[in-house]
């Protein structure tokens, strides 16, 4: 899939951190029993990559994009697991270079980064920390100069936020790791998680 295709697809993009190799099946069936058909996992523990694979396989519907993305040794390790698309929290001309052969959100913060990433050949971008970087305003503010670049903007969103951004004509999903904490996670709260992805599905603006 296009990455396009895959934003269009989500709504809140639940932002997760998997501990525990037992808790990733589990957690795939919960946010995709709740509708949630998009997620993110981060590459910040020791079973991550394995864990992508776990999820996949415990809901097949599921896409599951592999986060924090730095290097070109993350992107091929990512790709080789199986992750359905690709999230850095930056992007250096290298990196950019990497993540081109496959579905990808380059993360970037300012209309230069921005400017930089479109003339790498993207068109869809991470906006990271969206909050502490200007959030809604600042992407107002870039509809009218950049038309032609959609955002995923992710970090310091809560469900209190998400919905208005979604209004926003150039953001199509958002990330928030509040749909599954790291706390919930590790307690097992599964019925929580699928609460909060059936919340997170109707922020969407149909």
């Amino acid at each position: 899939m296009r990455i396009e295709e895959i934003m269009d697809a989500a709504s809140v993009i639940p932002v997760l951190e998997v501990e525990r190799l037992a808790d990733a099946a589990p957690l795939a069936r919960a946010l995709s029993d709740g509708g949630l058909s998009v997620v993110e996992l981060t590459l910040r523990t020791a079973c991550a990559l394995e864990a992508l694979v776990e999820m996949k396989r415990a809901a097949k519907s599921l896409l599951v994009g592999m986060g924090t993305i730095r290097t070109g040794e993350d992107v091929e390790r990512s790709r080789a697991a199986g992750a359905d698309f690709l999230v850095s929290p930056g992007a250096t001309p290298k990196l950019l270079a990497a993540m081109r052969a496959g579905p990808a959100l380059p993360g970037v913060a300012t209309a230069s980064e921005a400017m930089a990433a479109a003339d790498a050949g993207y068109r869809a971008l991470k906006f990271f920390p969206a909050e502490p970087a200007g959030g809604i305003a600042f992407l107002k503010s870039l509809a009218g100069p950049l038309p032609d670049i959609r955002f995923c903007p992710t970090g310091g969103i809560g469900a209190d936020r998400a919905a208005d951004y979604l209004k926003l004509p150039n953001v199509p999903c958002v990330g928030g790791s509040w749909i599954a904490t790291r706390s919930m996670i590790a307690k097992g709260d599964w019925r929580a998680i699928t609460e909060n992805a059936r919340i997170a599905r109707s922020l969407k603006p149909s």
